[in-house]
């Protein structure tokens, strides 16, 4: 057993490295740590210390010694070849120097003291296991739309849900399909295969939790594992972002406007394919990323060939009682396939809604017959070519459909019925309103101030 102690100050490294030598013939090594938390001032951040571990093959940044992470959310971890603590990788415990990652995230006054213990047995190693990942495929319903919540957290990182546990609350919330987004660590990968099945599609990911702002890897390639050890001063997002997409996922700031620290946003939207617009219960974070996603589409439709981003929502659910799939993308896909669903959210082929009980449908189309649905372009050759805009709502109870376009909101209707369906419908031109987006807000008895969502679509761009 060897106790390694340090102390960090204000001002420390966002990540700091403490090593330890690892002899031949260990059979499992098991990580225990403490810290200090001094009272501090009100608004003064106290001691929060993040931990995880990295091989012999060392800590650079995106290299291959990445053993596992678990943020806050543990005080002990294990790692042997057959098994290991959630959130860190089973495999051989090889002689060499190890090094412990420590995350200050934040540091009181006082300082930080922590200790750290570690134990090493020897033995027999193990049998590491093949992995085995969800199928990329699911029986689906062929052409349609697709309902899934791509942030979601399991035991593997601060989450208290079982991947079992997450599966059967994505069934009952209706989802076709989930991704799996664990802080800073692919561990969980190997552990979905069990709950996916004809009627869900389990994509596999992270979330990317730098210092700047938290990314999801959305749909990528089983085990891949994406470094997060930067900030937006360093320019090194770019590189992992084409990474991300090399492994055939998408790049999607998530909850960019949030109040934590560390939380919002900062590397810039120019390597996203999509963004997180609507994360948990709608809050006033949610009203300020909607209002900025709506600058940038028009922003895109000023520069033309500029292309716009799509709008996503998530549960970003971790415990009891967050609820998975509020909200939830539903995607208009081919097929419920890992290719098909990842498509349809790049193209913007989507509407974010609060539950399975709402559903909206959303079109343009000219009196030539012309139509165009969500994230799609209806051309018409002259500017002044009326256009009727259509959206057919159910499960959303007195809720107000509002039109937004480049301007703002041009039209409100009244509020639905009681049975929660209703139609409305709107005139305009391409060369009043660039885009139209519909939402569809809960009433509000607050006059102008508008209700909190219950539904909102990615655009309809008109022009030629």
């Amino acid at each position: 057993m060897t106790t390694l102690r340090g102390t960090l100050l204000p001002g420390s490294p966002d990540y700091v490295y403490v090593p330890f030598e690892v002899p031949s013939g260990v059979r499992e090594l098991k990580v225990s740590y403490t810290y200090d938390k001094p009272s501090v001032p009100p608004g003064t951040p106290g001691n929060a210390l993040d931990i995880g571990v990295f091989d012999e093959r060392g800590t650079e940044l995106g290299g291959e010694g990445f053993r596992g992470w678990s943020g806050g959310a543990r005080s002990e971890f294990f790692i042997r070849a057959e098994e290991a603590t959630p959130g860190y990788v089973p495999g051989p415990v090889r002689e060499g120097t190890w090094h412990i990652a420590l995350g200050p995230y934040t540091v009181a006054p006082q300082g930080l003291s922590y200790e750290i213990t570690v134990t090493l047995t020897q033995g027999e190693p193990g049998e590491t296991p093949a992995p085995v990942y969800p199928p990329s495929r699911a029986a689906g319903r062929g052409r349609a739309w697709y309902r899934g919540d791509c942030h979601l957290h399991s035991w593997h990182s601060d989450g208290r849900r079982t991947p079992a546990e997450i599966a059967a609350l994505a069934r009952s919330a209706g989802l076709d399909f989930i991704n799996s987004s664990d802080h800073n660590t692919q561990a969980s990968h190997a552990h979905w295969a069990p709950e996916a099945g004809d009627d869900l599609l389990i994509l596999l990911g992270e979330e990317v939790t730098t210092r700047n702002g938290h990314v999801l890897a959305l749909g990528t390639d089983p085990g891949t594992f994406v470094d997060w050890r930067y900030r937006a001063r360093d320019g090194r997002f770019g590189h992992f972002a084409r990474g991300i997409r090399r492994a055939g996922g998408l790049v999607v700031p998530a909850h960019p406007y949030a109040t934590c620290i560390g939380c919002a946003w900062k590397f810039g939207f120019g390597e996203a394919d999509a963004v997180e617009v609507w994360n948990g219960p709608w809050t006033p974070d949610d009203e300020v990323a909607l209002a900025a996603w709506d600058g940038a589409l028009v922003a895109a439709v000023r520069d033309g060939d500029r292309e716009w981003l799509p709008a996503m929502g998530n549960s970003d659910a971790h415990r009891p009682p967050d609820a998975v799939g509020l909200p939830q993308t539903v995607v208009f896909a081919e097929e419920l396939t890992r290719e098909a669903i990842l498509a349809g959210i790049r193209a913007g082929r989507s509407y974010v809604a609060e539950s399975k009980n709402v559903s909206l449908s959303f079109t343009v189309s000219t009196e030539g017959g012309e139509l165009a649905g969500i994230g799609e372009r209806l051309a018409v050759e002259d500017a002044e070519t009326p256009v009727t805009v259509r959206a057919e709502v159910t499960g959303a109870p007195r809720c107000v459909v509002r039109f937004v376009t480049d301007q703002g909101v041009l039209f409100a209707g009244e509020p639905l019925p009681v049975t929660g369906a209703g139609t409305v419908e709107w005139r305009t031109t391409a060369s009043y309103a660039a885009y139209v987006r519909a939402e569809v807000r809960h009433e509000t008895a607050m006059g102008p101030v508008p209700g909190s969502m219950a539904a909102f679509t990615n655009p309809v761009f008109l022009g030629p």
